[in-house]
């Protein structure tokens, strides 16, 4: 059994990921926290997902002591994720991240804590992401330099971070396989005179509206075709779902720094 502290419980996020340690099966949901000016301390994590009660009171810290045969699953904000990842470190209990939009000094400090602990840390913990990335591999190297290719994402209006870890991922897949650095050849934006656009460019194009939850498109263009390989995602249990699949993965590990991919077989 893989017991599961999920923190952020009050956001949309964390209350998809409270659901999918209910309903998975050889995973037990230990414990749940919100931030201290919460109005849900205190609350039973069933009546944040309308299962009635379910005996484990939402918290305003992560427990005194380390998690037995456990990990902790973090969506929340760079601040906060990397407070709770130096408890982790502390306790030597893996983590889960799917915070996205750190700095580069704050990936040394994930990298730094993985040599510790395990960590998974994944822009994307979609199954069907993770074999989208695959496809645009494949898809970059066969069309090439022959193509132009943009990197196309829409999510509700509350995230903060853009473009979104899932795009910068595609574009790095696509410049991987292509041999570009994505650095100097990424375009996060289009105004006014451009000129024509260099070949070798990956562009980017950002929506945030209303409660879209996630949908991602690359598009490689070539004079008389065009191939587009989207994902759309229409609810977060998709995320929550193989988030707490690379907890219960994560248990099992060694000291690391893991990827989804990896979880799944695929690296």
């Amino acid at each position: 059994m893989t017991h599961v502290w999920v923190t952020g419980a009050s956001g949309r996020m964390g209350r998809a990921l409270i659901e999918s340690a209910y309903l998975t099966e050889g995973v037990s949901l230990f414990g749940a926290s919100v931030r201290r000016t919460s109005s849900l301390i205190g609350v039973d994590v069933g009546e944040l997902i309308g299962h009635g009660t379910l005996g484990v009171a939402v918290t305003d810290a992560l427990p005194a002591a380390t998690i037995s045969q456990g990990a902790v699953i973090d969506f929340t904000t760079r601040e906060a994720t990397l407070n709770h990842l130096a408890w982790c470190v502390d306790q030597r209990c893996p983590i889960v991240i799917g915070t996205t939009g750190f700095t580069p000094d704050e990936e040394r400090v994930i990298a730094k804590a993985a040599e510790s602990i395990a960590v998974v840390y994944a822009p994307n913990f979609s199954v069907g992401v993770n074999v989208v990335l695959d496809l645009l591999d494949r898809a970059a190297r066969v069309l090439g330099d022959t193509v132009d290719i943009e990197v196309l994402e829409a999510h509700h209006r509350h995230k903060v971070d853009a473009p979104s870890g899932t795009a910068l991922a595609m574009g790095q897949a696509v410049a991987g396989a292509l041999g570009r650095d994505l650095d100097r050849v990424a375009v996060y934006g289009r105004e006014g005179h451009t000129g024509a656009r260099p070949r070798d460019q990956i562009g980017f194009a950002t929506v945030r509206a209303g409660d879209i939850v996630g949908e991602h498109t690359v598009l490689f263009a070539a004079d008389g075709e065009r191939v587009e390989i989207t994902h759309k995602a229409s609810d977060r249990r998709t995320f929550a779902d193989g988030a707490v699949r690379a907890a219960a993965w994560a248990v099992n590990q060694s000291p690391g720094l893991y990827t989804m991919r990896q979880v799944l077989g695929l690296d």
